[in-house]
Parts: C-alpha cells; structure tokens; sequence
C-alpha cells in the first residue's frame, strides 16, 4: 500500500516562494509516477508537474513553466515541488499522487494517478 504525505504549505504574499514536500512509503511498480495537482475551490483538479521515480525526468504544465519545478531526492522517496513568483491564482489545495508510467510519460491527468496524499493547502496573497 502506497502512502503519500505532502508538508510545505502555508501562506505566502504575492511574488514569494514555497517548497513542498511529498514523502513515499510502500513503493509499488504502479508508483514509477509522482505528481502533483492541485485544486482550487469550485474548479477542477489540474495537473501541475510530474516526475518518472527512475530517470528523472519531469514535466511542467505550460501555465507554470520557469515558475515551478519537480525534484527528487536521491532516495526517490520524496518528491519536491519548488514554487517561484507565486500568484494569488496559485491559491489552491495542492496534492501528491503516485501512478504508473502512461504510454512512456508521466501524464498530468488526475485519472492517471491511484494513490493520493491528503493534501496541503497554498494561499497566495497580493
């Protein structure tokens, strides 16, 4: 059983940066894919940047590129989301996912993802 505990959160003015933090335990080979999304109230969740565990390689959604970036540790067992230049659009739930590779890449779709943290709540302010 995969389980997922994000930490960062908080509240930020306008222009700052936050680090958050996603910790895995019980690794499965459906969880080669960490992501995070994050939801906004009365909006859909959107996918905001994700990481293949075994190469490294990530991808940014469009709207957050040169903003945000993903990392790992050198122990894949915790996945970074590193936020720049916050926006008070940014004010969101943001949750960690784990999931299967999805035709080579790490999709940002939520229904790609199986396993899910309880989320850490970004509230930007201007």
């Amino acid at each position: 059983q995969v389980q997922l505990v994000e930490s960062g959160g908080g509240s930020v003015q306008a222009g700052g940066s936050l680090r958050l933090s996603c910790v895995m335990s019980g690794y499965t080979s459906s969880s080669a894919c960490m992501a995070w999304f994050r939801q906004a109230p009365d909006k859909e969740r959107e996918g905001v940047a994700s990481i293949y565990r075994g190469g490294g390689w990530t991808w940014i959604a469009e709207s957050m590129k040169g903003r945000f970036a993903i990392s790992q540790n050198n122990a894949r067992s915790t996945v970074y989301l590193q936020m720049n230049g916050l926006k008070p659009e940014d004010t969101a739930m943001y949750y960690c996912a784990a999931g299967p590779l999805s035709g080579g890449a790490c999709d940002l779709y939520p229904d790609k993802y199986n396993n899910w943290g309880q989320g850490t709540q970004i509230t930007v302010s201007s």
